[in-house]
């Protein structure tokens, strides 16, 4: 199993994505977990900034993740929510539904659960996110934490957010939204965002996807149990 973390716009989940289809493995978007979280929160109306208010809607959400590298999928119940999930609204209270401890024990036991079932069906996967080399998965294969510098992920985070459609993209904006949420992953107490001591760093600010990719595979290639 390939256990990857990494703030906002770094890249990770297109490296986690190929990489995965590359060595034929599952992969898992963990963030887009919080992110359907936080839609059915907002969908029910519930006060995203009352932790209390959080917790007592957790129950009621079903969360359901496609684990194909090439189609991943993400719903609430039977509601596909993958576009509604990259909103503005969403987005903007993410980082307070993550904060609660509730739902992180939540989503880590599904995230998990996942893991177990590629490791039975005797499939790989590759789980990205923000505590995955940390908390989800401290006995990973291999641990990546992938990154770049704040202008290089606002760059890129703007030019995502036109491909989908929104609204003229203020670069410098974006790169303030970047730090503010790298702030409050960091400073969370719990699961913040971090690097684990035996992940291997990976500064994608003036790498291409490819050779991110193939960086990480040759990663993958010089495991023990690869030789």
């Amino acid at each position: 199993m390939i256990a990857v973390d990494g703030p906002a716009g770094s890249g990770k989940s297109s490296v986690c994505r190929q990489v995965a289809d590359r060595l034929g493995l599952r992969y898992l978007d963990t963030g887009a977990m919080y992110r359907a979280m936080t839609w059915a929160m907002l969908d029910a109306g519930v006060d995203v900034d009352d932790p209390r208010a959080v917790i007592g809607a957790i129950d009621a959400v079903s969360i359901i993740s496609g684990t194909d590298p090439l189609a991943p999928t993400i719903h609430v119940g039977d509601i596909d929510v993958a576009g509604p999930i990259r909103g503005d609204e969403v987005t903007g209270a993410v980082s307070a539904v993550s904060a609660v401890p509730a739902v992180r024990e939540r989503l880590v036991e599904i995230q998990r659960r996942e893991v177990s079932d590629a490791t039975a069906a005797g499939a790989g996967i590759v789980v990205e996110g923000r505590d995955i080399t940390t908390v989800v998965l401290p006995d990973a294969d291999l641990k990546v934490f992938v990154t770049a510098d704040a202008a290089e992920r606002a760059r890129r985070r703007a030019a995502q957010d036109e491909q989908l459609g929104k609204d003229t993209v203020d670069v410098e904006q974006t790169r303030t939204a970047l730090l503010e949420r790298d702030a409050k992953d960091s400073g969370r107490e719990t699961s913040p965002l971090s690097v684990a001591p035996d992940a291997v760093v990976v500064d994608t600010t003036r790498m291409t996807l490819d050779e991110v990719v193939n960086h990480v595979v040759a990663l993958v290639d010089e495991l023990p149990d690869r030789t």
